[in-house]
């Protein structure tokens, strides 16, 4: 393996601050290297994966998920996917080879299936839940997907929670707004909710009856709708070469100083709990993960490529499979990378691709997955519209070869 200098690959420095404040991660700044001994983990791409049948193509993946029984479920959305060519079903089942196992989705009695399918995840009682995200995300309509929907693992229709445009708003209980994320956590058995596109908060429902039980925006306050905060990109429409979302309006001033944004922006976009009772709060648009306990109260926050070039960074969520859960995976939406943290000192080791179509690079990566044996998986919304496997390959004292640099973090000469 091919030793990379730590300082060259991370480009990142990190401090914490006890007591609740707030740990500042700024791209391209000066880093130390890692404490003695540190190992990073280590992955390849697999370009054999997923395998189709009946020459079936996905459309934009916007989610990727990995079940209690290693089988790796993503949904695409059918109808961006060009004239002539044969889409898949938007609910996909493959084996963590790549081979299929089963496919379904889409409109149904009894439930309202999304315009743009955004969320997949598969629950401890191998329970399905759907989401979406339309008007955003390529949405042939104005409709608003103001609902998630629970079914079987074969597709039946189990219960909906909310519906086609009934949205009141960020203090609404009974609904969602075009939600960011799912997460059905197995010791309390309740539905965690980015909400997301249109609503500002974290939102939580109980996962038998889908009743209300709890919300809050961010660092623990009441949620407040705040519509103008998404700035470029919220919508997750198809990003530029340099990262900005096309039709996005004029680049915003990015901050990189204190504590940031009081208010969650659009979209508010992971939500993942961790073994040791931690909440991960995925605030895209203000380039940020807030920690909580699954109560609401703030714990600290971590920023992510927070100088930018990109107006948005972190999107998905993922931890490594060690009981400890010993390192974060994020992947940033705006630049194109994944980004590996020390999850308890929320410290960057390294992070890896670049905006391309070449397998192991990224175009609109969305959601990130991880499985049993440590494989990470990857859903790209437009225009990348596929889903990648990074095989696990071990860990390492040094960089891996696919560690960005220095000067792959640095920003670009602005344009004449």
């Amino acid at each position: 393996m091919r030793k990379r200098n730590w300082l060259a690959g991370l480009g990142l420095v990190g401090c914490v601050i006890a007591g609740g404040a707030s740990l500042h991660i700024i791209g391209r700044a000066a880093a130390a290297p890692p404490p003695t001994g540190q190992m990073v983990p280590v992955f390849e791409v697999d370009t054999a994966w997923p395998k189709l049948p009946n020459d079936w193509v996905l459309g934009n993946v916007s989610k990727i998920v990995v079940d209690r029984h290693d089988n790796v479920w993503l949904i695409h959305r059918p109808r961006t996917v060009l004239a002539g060519k044969m889409a898949a079903p938007p609910v996909v089942e493959l084996d963590a080879n790549g081979k299929f196992v089963q496919a379904w989705g889409g409109d149904g009695a009894g439930y309202d299936w999304p315009d743009a399918e955004h969320n997949i995840f598969v629950d401890h009682k191998d329970n399905v839940w759907i989401s979406g995200s339309s008007p955003s995300g390529q949405s042939k309509t104005k409709r608003s997907d103001d609902m998630i929907d629970k079914f079987t693992n074969k597709g039946k229709f189990l219960l909906e929670i909310g519906g086609r445009s009934v949205s009141k708003g960020s203090t609404d209980p009974k609904s969602v707004n075009k939600p960011g994320d799912l997460f059905v956590s197995a010791k309390t058995n309740e539905v965690y909710v980015a909400d997301g596109y249109g609503n500002r908060r974290v939102v939580v429902f109980d996962a038998d009856t889908g009743a209300f039980k709890r919300m809050w925006g961010a660092f623990g306050k009441p949620p407040v709708d705040d519509p103008d905060s998404g700035g470029p990109g919220a919508s997750g429409g198809p990003l530029n070469a340099e990262g900005a979302a096309e039709g996005g309006g004029a680049p915003r001033t990015l901050d990189t100083g204190g504590d940031g944004s009081p208010k969650f922006a659009s979209p508010v976009h992971g939500v993942l709990v961790s073994n040791d009772n931690i909440l991960y709060v995925v605030d895209r648009s203000n380039r940020r993960v807030q920690l909580f306990t699954p109560e609401g109260k703030y714990m600290t926050q971590v920023f992510i490529n927070r100088a930018g070039p990109a107006s948005g960074s972190a999107s998905g969520l993922a931890f490594s499979p060690d009981k400890d859960q010993q390192f974060l995976y994020i992947s940033d939406y705006g630049n194109s990378h994944v980004v590996v943290l020390d999850r308890k000192k929320l410290t960057v080791l390294y992070q890896f691709g670049k905006r391309g179509a070449t397998p192991g690079d990224f175009q609109g990566i969305h959601h990130i997955a991880v499985d049993s044996k440590g494989n990470l998986y990857a859903a790209e919304v437009a225009p990348g519209a596929r889903a990648q496997k990074f095989n696990f390959k071990g860990m390492s004292a040094t960089l891996p070869a696919n560690a960005l640099s220095a000067a792959d973090l640095a920003p670009k000469p602005a344009k004449p």
